[in-house]
Protein backbone atom coordinates (compact mmCIF):
# COMPACT_ATOMS: atom_id res chain seq x y z
CA UNK A 1 0.00 0.00 0.00
CA UNK A 2 1.22 3.33 -0.91
CA UNK A 3 1.89 6.67 0.85
CA UNK A 4 -1.23 7.98 -0.27
CA UNK A 5 -3.67 5.05 0.16
CA UNK A 6 -3.26 4.81 3.77
CA UNK A 7 -3.66 8.46 4.48
CA UNK A 8 -6.79 7.34 6.05
CA UNK A 9 -5.28 4.56 8.20
CA UNK A 10 -2.90 7.42 9.49
CA UNK A 11 -5.50 10.43 10.17
CA UNK A 12 -7.53 7.57 11.95
CA UNK A 13 -4.16 6.66 14.38
CA UNK A 14 -3.02 10.51 14.91
CA UNK A 15 -6.74 11.13 15.63
CA UNK A 16 -6.95 8.45 18.86
CA UNK A 17 -3.75 10.27 19.95
CA UNK A 18 -5.21 13.61 19.40
CA UNK A 19 -8.42 12.63 21.16
CA UNK A 20 -7.00 10.87 24.15
CA UNK A 21 -4.85 14.65 24.73
CA UNK A 22 -7.96 17.12 23.79
CA UNK A 23 -10.32 14.53 26.19
CA UNK A 24 -8.13 15.64 29.44
CA UNK A 25 -8.00 19.39 28.32
CA UNK A 26 -11.60 19.79 27.47
CA UNK A 27 -12.96 22.80 28.50
CA UNK A 28 -14.94 21.61 32.01
CA UNK A 29 -18.12 23.99 30.66
CA UNK A 30 -18.83 21.95 27.89
CA UNK A 31 -19.61 18.97 29.95
CA UNK A 32 -21.64 18.33 32.67
CA UNK A 33 -20.00 15.02 33.91
CA UNK A 34 -18.73 15.59 37.61
CA UNK A 35 -15.14 14.33 37.68
CA UNK A 36 -16.06 11.62 39.82
CA UNK A 37 -17.82 10.31 36.72
CA UNK A 38 -14.98 10.52 34.34
CA UNK A 39 -12.83 8.69 36.54
CA UNK A 40 -15.62 5.99 37.01
CA UNK A 41 -15.38 6.16 32.70
CA UNK A 42 -11.59 6.11 32.81
CA UNK A 43 -11.70 3.41 35.24
CA UNK A 44 -14.29 1.32 32.73
CA UNK A 45 -12.12 1.38 30.26
CA UNK A 46 -9.72 -0.32 31.96
CA UNK A 47 -12.23 -3.71 32.40
CA UNK A 48 -10.76 -7.06 32.02
CA UNK A 49 -11.32 -9.96 28.97
CA UNK A 50 -14.19 -11.46 30.80
CA UNK A 51 -16.16 -8.68 32.16
CA UNK A 52 -15.98 -7.36 28.09
CA UNK A 53 -17.30 -11.24 27.44
CA UNK A 54 -20.33 -10.26 29.32
CA UNK A 55 -20.97 -7.13 26.66
CA UNK A 56 -20.45 -3.37 25.84
CA UNK A 57 -22.44 -1.48 28.19
CA UNK A 58 -23.12 1.52 25.56
CA UNK A 59 -21.68 4.87 27.02
CA UNK A 60 -23.96 7.71 29.17
CA UNK A 61 -24.92 10.75 27.25
CA UNK A 62 -23.04 13.03 28.85
CA UNK A 63 -20.16 10.91 28.15
CA UNK A 64 -20.61 10.53 24.61
CA UNK A 65 -21.26 14.39 24.30
CA UNK A 66 -17.96 15.07 26.25
CA UNK A 67 -16.07 12.80 23.74
CA UNK A 68 -17.51 13.88 20.84
CA UNK A 69 -17.24 17.67 22.19
CA UNK A 70 -13.40 17.08 22.55
CA UNK A 71 -12.87 15.30 19.44
CA UNK A 72 -14.39 18.19 17.72
CA UNK A 73 -12.38 20.55 19.18
CA UNK A 74 -9.43 18.71 18.42
CA UNK A 75 -10.10 17.76 14.62
CA UNK A 76 -10.59 21.54 13.98
CA UNK A 77 -7.70 22.40 15.77
CA UNK A 78 -5.49 19.96 13.48
CA UNK A 79 -6.94 19.89 10.53
CA UNK A 80 -7.64 16.38 10.03
CA UNK A 81 -11.13 16.16 10.21
CA UNK A 82 -12.28 16.64 6.74
CA UNK A 83 -15.90 17.14 7.86
CA UNK A 84 -15.15 19.56 10.47
CA UNK A 85 -15.42 22.56 7.81
CA UNK A 86 -18.73 23.19 6.82
CA UNK A 87 -18.66 23.54 2.55
CA UNK A 88 -19.31 27.30 2.28
CA UNK A 89 -16.13 27.97 4.74
CA UNK A 90 -14.26 25.25 2.95
CA UNK A 91 -15.29 26.70 -0.93
CA UNK A 92 -14.02 30.10 0.19
CA UNK A 93 -10.46 28.83 1.79
CA UNK A 94 -9.65 26.50 -1.26
CA UNK A 95 -7.49 27.51 -3.77
CA UNK A 96 -8.54 29.07 -7.16
CA UNK A 97 -8.01 26.98 -10.07
CA UNK A 98 -6.57 28.98 -12.27
CA UNK A 99 -3.45 29.09 -9.74
CA UNK A 100 -3.65 32.71 -8.62
CA UNK A 101 -4.97 34.62 -6.03
CA UNK A 102 -8.60 36.17 -6.35
CA UNK A 103 -8.47 38.29 -3.34
CA UNK A 104 -5.10 39.81 -3.80
CA UNK A 105 -6.42 41.19 -7.23
CA UNK A 106 -9.56 42.93 -5.80
CA UNK A 107 -12.68 42.37 -7.04
CA UNK A 108 -12.47 43.15 -10.67
CA UNK A 109 -10.10 40.48 -10.95
CA UNK A 110 -6.76 40.51 -13.09
CA UNK A 111 -5.93 43.97 -14.21
CA UNK A 112 -3.37 42.92 -16.69
CA UNK A 113 -3.72 39.26 -18.44
CA UNK A 114 0.16 39.09 -18.25
CA UNK A 115 0.23 38.36 -14.77
CA UNK A 116 -2.00 35.25 -15.73
CA UNK A 117 -1.55 34.07 -18.72
CA UNK A 118 2.05 35.96 -19.60
CA UNK A 119 0.98 36.32 -23.10
CA UNK A 120 0.59 39.98 -22.79
CA UNK A 121 -2.39 41.83 -22.68
CA UNK A 122 -5.55 40.69 -24.10
CA UNK A 123 -8.66 41.17 -23.85
CA UNK A 124 -11.92 38.50 -23.56
CA UNK A 125 -14.16 39.09 -26.27
CA UNK A 126 -17.93 38.70 -25.11
CA UNK A 127 -19.82 35.56 -25.17
CA UNK A 128 -21.93 35.74 -28.34
CA UNK A 129 -25.90 35.48 -27.85
CA UNK A 130 -27.91 32.70 -29.79
CA UNK A 131 -31.49 33.44 -31.19
CA UNK A 132 -33.44 29.72 -31.68
CA UNK A 133 -34.88 31.54 -35.07
CA UNK A 134 -31.41 33.02 -36.09
CA UNK A 135 -30.02 29.34 -35.46
CA UNK A 136 -32.84 27.57 -37.91
CA UNK A 137 -32.72 30.17 -40.41
CA UNK A 138 -29.31 29.25 -41.54
CA UNK A 139 -30.11 25.76 -42.21
CA UNK A 140 -32.33 25.43 -45.92
CA UNK A 141 -35.47 23.77 -45.28
CA UNK A 142 -37.89 22.18 -48.09
CA UNK A 143 -41.18 21.00 -48.09
CA UNK A 144 -41.74 17.44 -49.07
CA UNK A 145 -45.08 18.48 -50.77
CA UNK A 146 -47.64 16.12 -48.93
CA UNK A 147 -50.71 18.34 -47.52
CA UNK A 148 -50.30 18.04 -43.84
CA UNK A 149 -47.28 16.05 -43.32
CA UNK A 150 -45.49 19.78 -43.80
CA UNK A 151 -47.61 21.37 -41.52
CA UNK A 152 -46.40 18.56 -39.16
CA UNK A 153 -42.69 19.54 -39.97
CA UNK A 154 -42.31 23.04 -38.35
CA UNK A 155 -40.17 24.39 -41.18
CA UNK A 156 -39.61 21.99 -43.46
CA UNK A 157 -36.80 19.14 -43.42
CA UNK A 158 -33.31 19.97 -43.89
CA UNK A 159 -31.85 20.36 -46.91
CA UNK A 160 -29.28 17.61 -48.62
CA UNK A 161 -30.68 15.32 -45.88
CA UNK A 162 -31.41 11.37 -46.04
CA UNK A 163 -34.68 10.52 -44.95
CA UNK A 164 -36.37 7.51 -45.00
CA UNK A 165 -40.28 6.37 -45.23
CA UNK A 166 -41.04 2.85 -43.50
CA UNK A 167 -44.23 1.03 -43.66
CA UNK A 168 -45.30 -2.04 -44.74
CA UNK A 169 -46.74 -3.26 -48.37
CA UNK A 170 -49.99 -0.98 -49.08
CA UNK A 171 -48.97 2.22 -47.25
CA UNK A 172 -48.30 4.40 -50.29
CA UNK A 173 -44.16 4.29 -49.47
CA UNK A 174 -44.00 4.62 -53.61
CA UNK A 175 -46.41 7.42 -53.69
CA UNK A 176 -45.13 9.29 -51.13
CA UNK A 177 -41.59 9.07 -52.85
CA UNK A 178 -43.25 10.27 -55.83
CA UNK A 179 -45.00 13.30 -54.54
CA UNK A 180 -41.88 13.94 -52.77
CA UNK A 181 -40.52 14.65 -56.52
CA UNK A 182 -43.07 16.33 -57.88
CA UNK A 183 -42.70 19.20 -55.08
CA UNK A 184 -39.44 19.93 -56.99
CA UNK A 185 -40.49 19.44 -60.66
CA UNK A 186 -43.30 21.72 -60.49
CA UNK A 187 -41.37 24.27 -58.97
CA UNK A 188 -38.98 23.75 -61.94
CA UNK A 189 -36.96 21.65 -60.35
CA UNK A 190 -35.12 18.27 -61.08
CA UNK A 191 -35.25 14.68 -59.77
CA UNK A 192 -34.20 11.09 -60.01
CA UNK A 193 -35.71 8.53 -59.48
CA UNK A 194 -34.31 4.65 -58.94
CA UNK A 195 -36.58 1.74 -59.05
CA UNK A 196 -35.72 -1.56 -57.86
CA UNK A 197 -39.12 -2.99 -57.53
CA UNK A 198 -41.18 -1.13 -60.61
CA UNK A 199 -40.33 -0.95 -64.24
CA UNK A 200 -39.90 2.78 -65.85
CA UNK A 201 -43.46 2.91 -67.74
CA UNK A 202 -45.26 1.26 -64.59
CA UNK A 203 -43.54 4.55 -62.51
CA UNK A 204 -44.57 6.85 -64.88
CA UNK A 205 -48.10 5.53 -65.11
CA UNK A 206 -48.63 5.49 -61.26
CA UNK A 207 -47.40 9.24 -61.67
CA UNK A 208 -50.21 10.02 -64.43
CA UNK A 209 -52.69 8.54 -62.63
CA UNK A 210 -52.51 11.15 -60.12
CA UNK A 211 -51.78 13.92 -62.41
CA UNK A 212 -48.72 14.65 -62.58
CA UNK A 213 -46.70 15.00 -65.55
CA UNK A 214 -43.91 12.76 -65.45
CA UNK A 215 -43.69 11.96 -69.11
CA UNK A 216 -43.14 15.89 -69.43
CA UNK A 217 -40.82 15.77 -67.01
CA UNK A 218 -38.67 13.50 -68.12
CA UNK A 219 -38.96 14.95 -71.70
CA UNK A 220 -37.88 18.25 -70.56
CA UNK A 221 -34.68 16.63 -68.55
CA UNK A 222 -35.73 17.51 -65.45
CA UNK A 223 -36.67 14.26 -64.48
CA UNK A 224 -34.34 10.81 -64.89
CA UNK A 225 -36.40 7.96 -64.18
CA UNK A 226 -33.87 4.64 -63.37
CA UNK A 227 -34.75 1.43 -63.14
CA UNK A 228 -32.35 -1.59 -62.30
CA UNK A 229 -32.65 -4.82 -60.98
CA UNK A 230 -31.55 -5.16 -57.33
CA UNK A 231 -29.22 -8.56 -58.49
CA UNK A 232 -27.58 -6.53 -61.04
CA UNK A 233 -27.25 -3.40 -58.68
CA UNK A 234 -26.00 -5.38 -55.87
CA UNK A 235 -23.16 -7.03 -58.03
CA UNK A 236 -22.37 -3.22 -59.17
CA UNK A 237 -22.82 -1.25 -56.07
CA UNK A 238 -19.72 -0.58 -56.17
CA UNK A 239 -19.52 1.17 -59.20
CA UNK A 240 -23.00 2.69 -58.50
CA UNK A 241 -22.14 4.24 -55.64
CA UNK A 242 -18.47 5.86 -57.05
CA UNK A 243 -20.45 7.35 -59.91
CA UNK A 244 -23.80 8.68 -58.02
CA UNK A 245 -22.13 11.56 -56.93
CA UNK A 246 -20.83 12.75 -60.41
CA UNK A 247 -24.06 11.87 -62.22
CA UNK A 248 -26.10 13.19 -60.04
CA UNK A 249 -24.16 16.49 -59.97
CA UNK A 250 -23.58 16.21 -63.79
CA UNK A 251 -27.99 16.17 -64.07
CA UNK A 252 -28.04 18.75 -61.41
CA UNK A 253 -30.94 17.00 -59.25
CA UNK A 254 -32.28 19.37 -56.76
CA UNK A 255 -34.06 15.46 -54.79
CA UNK A 256 -33.34 11.55 -55.36
CA UNK A 257 -36.02 8.95 -54.31
CA UNK A 258 -34.78 5.43 -54.12
CA UNK A 259 -37.48 2.79 -53.94
CA UNK A 260 -36.81 0.21 -52.17
CA UNK A 261 -33.42 0.13 -49.97
CA UNK A 262 -35.26 -3.12 -48.87
CA UNK A 263 -34.69 -5.30 -51.65
CA UNK A 264 -31.01 -4.08 -52.06
CA UNK A 265 -30.02 -5.15 -48.10
CA UNK A 266 -31.94 -8.27 -49.01
CA UNK A 267 -28.59 -9.11 -51.44
CA UNK A 268 -26.66 -9.51 -48.61
CA UNK A 269 -26.67 -12.44 -46.30
CA UNK A 270 -24.27 -12.06 -43.75
CA UNK A 271 -25.46 -8.98 -41.36
CA UNK A 272 -22.18 -7.77 -41.36
CA UNK A 273 -21.86 -7.25 -44.88
CA UNK A 274 -25.05 -6.08 -44.68
CA UNK A 275 -24.33 -3.11 -42.44
CA UNK A 276 -21.66 -2.35 -44.49
CA UNK A 277 -22.66 -1.98 -48.02
CA UNK A 278 -25.52 0.05 -46.81
CA UNK A 279 -23.88 2.02 -44.23
CA UNK A 280 -21.52 2.72 -48.02
CA UNK A 281 -24.44 3.41 -50.02
CA UNK A 282 -25.91 6.30 -47.54
CA UNK A 283 -22.51 7.87 -47.16
CA UNK A 284 -22.47 8.03 -51.05
CA UNK A 285 -25.89 9.45 -51.60
CA UNK A 286 -24.91 11.95 -49.01
CA UNK A 287 -21.34 13.12 -50.38
CA UNK A 288 -24.05 13.59 -53.46
CA UNK A 289 -25.24 16.70 -51.85
CA UNK A 290 -28.84 15.53 -53.07
CA UNK A 291 -31.94 15.70 -50.56
CA UNK A 292 -32.57 11.93 -50.58
CA UNK A 293 -35.43 9.89 -49.57
CA UNK A 294 -35.66 6.17 -48.96
CA UNK A 295 -38.28 3.72 -48.97
CA UNK A 296 -38.06 0.58 -47.01
CA UNK A 297 -40.36 -2.38 -46.06
CA UNK A 298 -41.14 -2.60 -42.07
CA UNK A 299 -40.19 -4.95 -40.00
CA UNK A 300 -42.92 -7.81 -39.50
CA UNK A 301 -42.34 -7.68 -35.84
CA UNK A 302 -42.10 -3.96 -35.40
CA UNK A 303 -44.22 -1.56 -37.28
CA UNK A 304 -41.69 1.34 -36.15
CA UNK A 305 -38.67 0.02 -37.54
CA UNK A 306 -37.43 -1.33 -41.19
CA UNK A 307 -36.65 -4.63 -41.93
CA UNK A 308 -33.20 -5.43 -41.08
CA UNK A 309 -33.30 -2.32 -38.55
CA UNK A 310 -30.44 -0.58 -40.23
CA UNK A 311 -31.25 2.32 -42.35
CA UNK A 312 -33.42 4.56 -40.18
CA UNK A 313 -29.71 4.84 -37.73
CA UNK A 314 -28.55 6.20 -41.22
CA UNK A 315 -30.79 8.91 -42.40
CA UNK A 316 -31.25 12.07 -41.22
CA UNK A 317 -35.48 11.55 -41.18
CA UNK A 318 -37.54 9.03 -40.10
CA UNK A 319 -41.31 8.44 -41.41
CA UNK A 320 -43.47 5.95 -40.35
CA UNK A 321 -46.64 4.89 -42.47
CA UNK A 322 -48.51 1.98 -41.04
CA UNK A 323 -52.11 0.53 -40.04
CA UNK A 324 -53.97 1.30 -37.45
CA UNK A 325 -56.79 -1.39 -36.52
CA UNK A 326 -59.50 -0.62 -33.09
CA UNK A 327 -60.25 -3.08 -31.07
CA UNK A 328 -63.48 -3.48 -32.42
CA UNK A 329 -62.50 -4.02 -35.95
CA UNK A 330 -63.91 -1.63 -37.52
CA UNK A 331 -62.18 -0.27 -39.71
CA UNK A 332 -58.68 -0.05 -40.88
CA UNK A 333 -57.00 3.50 -40.80
CA UNK A 334 -53.92 4.49 -42.28
CA UNK A 335 -51.76 6.24 -39.56
CA UNK A 336 -48.31 8.97 -40.10
CA UNK A 337 -45.89 9.46 -37.49
CA UNK A 338 -42.80 11.07 -37.74
CA UNK A 339 -40.37 9.44 -35.65
CA UNK A 340 -37.00 11.57 -36.15
CA UNK A 341 -35.73 14.77 -37.85
CA UNK A 342 -32.55 15.72 -37.12
CA UNK A 343 -31.97 19.69 -36.85
CA UNK A 344 -36.07 20.44 -37.19
CA UNK A 345 -38.62 20.66 -35.14
CA UNK A 346 -41.72 18.37 -35.53
CA UNK A 347 -44.97 16.54 -34.21
CA UNK A 348 -45.07 13.72 -32.38
CA UNK A 349 -48.30 12.79 -32.46
CA UNK A 350 -49.57 9.94 -35.01
CA UNK A 351 -51.82 11.30 -37.63
CA UNK A 352 -54.31 9.75 -40.37
CA UNK A 353 -53.70 9.96 -43.73
CA UNK A 354 -55.28 8.83 -46.98
CA UNK A 355 -54.18 7.51 -50.46
CA UNK A 356 -56.65 9.67 -52.95
CA UNK A 357 -56.66 10.56 -56.66
CA UNK A 358 -54.27 13.35 -55.85
CA UNK A 359 -51.91 11.69 -53.42
CA UNK A 360 -51.26 10.98 -49.57
CA UNK A 361 -53.05 13.39 -47.65
CA UNK A 362 -52.96 13.97 -43.92
CA UNK A 363 -55.45 15.27 -41.98
CA UNK A 364 -53.90 16.92 -39.68
CA UNK A 365 -56.24 18.71 -37.15
CA UNK A 366 -57.96 14.89 -36.92
CA UNK A 367 -57.64 12.00 -34.69
CA UNK A 368 -56.99 8.74 -35.45
CA UNK A 369 -60.07 7.05 -33.80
Amino acid sequence: MSDDDDWFERALREGEGDDADAETEADPEVSDTPESDTDATTDAAHTSDADADEGWDEPSTAETVEFDTAASASDEADGDNPFAIDFETAFENAPDPNGFDMDAMGADGPQDSDEVFGFGETTQPEAPSFDDEDFESNIDRIDTGIEGLDDMILGGVPKRSLMVTIGSAGTGKTTFGLQFLYEAMKNGGSGVYITLEESRRRILDTAEEKGWPFGEYEDDGQLAIVDLDPVEMANSLSSIRNDLPRLVDDFGADRLVLDSVSLLEMMYDHPSKRRSEVFNFARALKDAGVTTMLTSEASRENPYASRHGIVEYLSDAVFILQYVRPDDFRETRLAIEIQKIRDANHSRETKPYELTNEGISVYRQANIF
